[in-house]
């Protein structure tokens, strides 16, 4: 799948109020590699969605908008989709070749931290081998993302209680600077 194809897929799958509705593991693990010139054309059919539900004019400011419809910008929604398909892989209900990236920290010692549901990075030189530099960047980041997440986001008891809170602190980060 090319940059251009997954822009595609984007744009495609703009099918609810939640912005991009769903999307297949590959084309998250995809987006995760578009560079700012390929996101920019989806922010800016995020912002046209958002203008045609007001019905108002091609200039106005679309923050105000986003907001109003709790609709996150597409860097935080490439975020939450790649953040739930880990969450996914943790909890062993996600694609196995997911399940087979994601790795949850346990500890040498006991410690109070082991409780803190914090990922594990793949090893950079003598690790695992990747099929692709996609799998690869999701491997890196995937880790690095959740365990910047707050604690009560990382540890929460169900799918349904995860989406939301990381849902709220994501819209929090991008719309209350």
């Amino acid at each position: 799948m090319t940059t251009w194809e997954a822009v595609a897929q984007w744009s495609v799958c703009w099918t609810s109020n939640q912005g991009i509705a769903s999307l297949s593991p590959t084309a998250v693990s995809m987006s995760l590699c578009l560079p700012a010139c390929a996101i920019r054309p989806l922010q800016l059919i995020q912002n046209a969605a958002a203008r045609l539900v007001f019905n108002l004019l091609t200039f106005s400011h679309t923050t105000p908008l986003l907001r109003s419809l709790h609709w996150l910008p597409v860097t935080a929604r490439i975020h939450f989709k790649t953040l739930v398909l880990a969450y996914h892989a943790a909890n062993g209900s996600g694609p196995s070749y997911i399940q087979d990236m994601v790795k949850l920290y346990t500890p040498a010692h006991a410690l109070r931290s082991a409780s803190a549901k914090r990922l594990a990075a793949p090893a950079l030189r003598g690790g695992p081998k990747f099929s692709s530099a996609k799998t690869r960047r999701f491997a890196i980041l995937d880790p690095k993302w959740r365990n910047e997440l707050p604690i009560e986001i990382r540890t929460a008891e169900s799918l349904h209680i995860f989406r939301r809170r990381l849902k709220t602190h994501l819209f929090r980060l991008h719309f209350e600077r």
